[in-house]
């Protein structure tokens, strides 16, 4: 790290100031300074949960010039990026796994920049800045999770291991509507998507979107009723304190998209989505009845009408799922970054990354060609 440049670590995003750091990033709403509070603030994060804030800010002549959020993890748990194999191992050999640094935002699966500075340079010496602070601390490595294609680059001259797994994305080719994006696929999926959406859409209620000052605080007891049974049956116990979606009503509503389904006015499910500068990012879905194809209409179609209204490039659906493939939604590339202390055992993370890369690429491939999407319209 350059001479001139002073590391800092804060136990609270607080502590820096909101317009500086959301200054140095994207846009992105995940790594925004009011969603990180928001998970600070509610609980959701800190003392007792596992993720225990350590962000870091770069300082040239006491102005700072980077920043990342960083945790110190006592788990692998809320990750989705998963290493629970390289913990296990790690201890079989007799080492300490735990504590970890995690550069990432707890619990959000979702793609976005997370080495906040201008340029390249100043990106390596965070890099160089969280593997100084892991030795200093203890820490038995820094892993750096959905970041961008740009950022993995960095990696290899950093010291760092850069790994590959996938999502599946939605992307918007230009359409003007739904129908115009189902006239890409082929004719047997497009009917099967023409039907589903009709069964989904007769389970006797209404579809509504929620989002900006339309949302209220009793649209979110309802969907807190969602979330934890989603969260129960996914997790044991759900990540988010009720506290945490509070929050966002209060500091990040015009960020939010809420898919709700109502009967008589009740609602009855709800998909939780995040508006980004060119994304929409899907990241919960509950429900109290059971409705068929629902699920499917409110994660997956309304994402999609909502994408191609707002004219937004991608729609991000979460985790896994390889059922997201037949509703128009393709794999692809994640990238994350990882280094620890110990040499013997980076090596052999190497060579396990490597075999793994050249597994997804075959993967990738294989489920792109099985999509939905006419040969002469694959995107």
């Amino acid at each position: 790290m350059s001479a001139s440049l002073i590391l800092k670590t804060h136990p609270a995003i607080a502590d820096i100031d909101p317009g500086i750091w959301d200054g140095l990033g994207d846009g992105n709403p995940f790594v925004s300074h009011r969603f990180l509070n928001a998970l600070e603030r509610s609980g959701s994060v800190g003392p007792g949960t596992g993720w225990q804030p350590l962000h870091i800010t770069l300082e040239r002549d006491d102005q700072i010039v980077g920043a990342a959020p960083l945790y110190a993890k006592s788990h692998s748990q809320g990750e989705y990026i998963f290493d629970h194999a390289w913990a296990q191992a790690y201890m079989r050999a007799g080492g300490d796994y735990y504590p970890k640094l995690q550069c990432a935002v707890p619990f959000t699966p979702a793609t976005g920049t997370r080495l906040l500075a201008p340029d390249p340079a100043l990106r390596q010496s965070l890099l160089a800045g969280m593997t100084q602070f892991a030795r200093q601390g203890g820490a038995s490595g820094v892993h750096v999770t959905f970041c961008t294609e740009a950022e993995a680059k960095l990696a290899p001259s950093a010291g760092y291991l850069p790994r590959v797994t996938q999502q599946f994305h939605w992307f918007n080719r230009d359409y003007t509507s739904y129908d115009d994006f189902l006239a890409a696929l082929s004719s047997r999926k497009r009917k099967a998507l023409r039907k589903e959406r009709q069964k989904a859409q007769d389970f006797g209620g209404t579809i509504r979107h929620l989002t900006g000052d339309d949302l209220q605080p009793h649209h979110w007891d309802a969907f807190w009723a969602f979330y934890q049974d989603t969260g129960s049956r996914k997790w044991g116990q759900p990540y988010l304190t009720r506290a945490f979606f509070d929050e966002v009503q209060q500091h990040m509503r015009d960020d939010v998209l809420l898919v709700l389904a109502e009967i008589d006015g009740e609602p009855i499910a709800g998909a939780l989505n995040f508006i980004g500068p060119d994304a929409l990012y899907g990241r919960y879905w509950g429900c109290v009845q059971d409705h068929a194809f629902l699920h499917f209409e409110l994660c997956y179609h309304q994402a999609i009408d909502f994408a191609i209204a707002r004219g937004l490039s991608r729609v991000e659906a979460g985790a896994q799922g390889e059922h997201k493939l037949a509703r128009g939604y393709l794999p692809t590339q994640i990238h994350s970054l990882h280094w620890v202390q110990d040499e013997g055992f980076l090596r052999a993370i190497a060579q396990y990354l490597d075999e793994e890369r050249d597994a997804m690429d075959q993967e990738i491939e294989v489920l792109t060609d099985w999509g939905p999407f006419r040969k002469q319209a694959q995107p």
